[in-house]
């Protein structure tokens, strides 16, 4: 199977780039939130959580919360992707370290920061295809 993926440039009007911000933001904010519940469960040296309910404590439970609610005006795809991207970090740096994953070692995931490059990764479930052949985000139809 041979894995496709595109870039694209965008040139965004103001909303969407404030769209855009949003999400990235949210995608930040969601590594960092779940890197920090593996730090603490590793530094108090209880078992690792599960991706499972690190992914509930940090998407689903915090959109609940009043400090937290501007998460739930982004997609979710990004959010979900990001959890995906720190559990690949965390299975590259155990393996690395055990000596199974070829090349140089590499040290643990790190939190991200703001920088001038940001990125969300959406999947192909994530955007319809519209009238006039426009990219528009599934689930955000009226």
């Amino acid at each position: 199977m041979v894995a496709l993926r595109y870039q694209y440039r965008i040139y965004p009007t103001r909303p969407q780039a404030r769209m855009l911000a949003r999400t990235f933001g949210c995608v930040r904010t969601v590594y960092n939130d779940a890197l920090r519940i593996f730090q603490d469960a590793w530094r108090a040296g209880g078992d690792r959580p599960s991706m499972g309910a690190v992914a509930k404590a940090v998407t689903t439970d915090v959109k609940r919360t009043g400090e937290r609610a501007w998460s739930a005006e982004v997609s979710a795809v990004p959010l979900q992707q990001a959890l995906c991207d720190l559990a690949t970090a965390y299975t590259d740096f155990f393996a690395s370290v055990s000596g199974k994953r070829p090349g140089p070692r590499i040290g643990p995931p790190r939190f991200k920061k703001r920088a001038a490059r940001q990125a969300a990764r959406f999947n192909r479930n994530a955007f319809s295809v519209v009238s006039g052949g426009n990219l528009e985000e599934r689930g955000t139809r009226p």
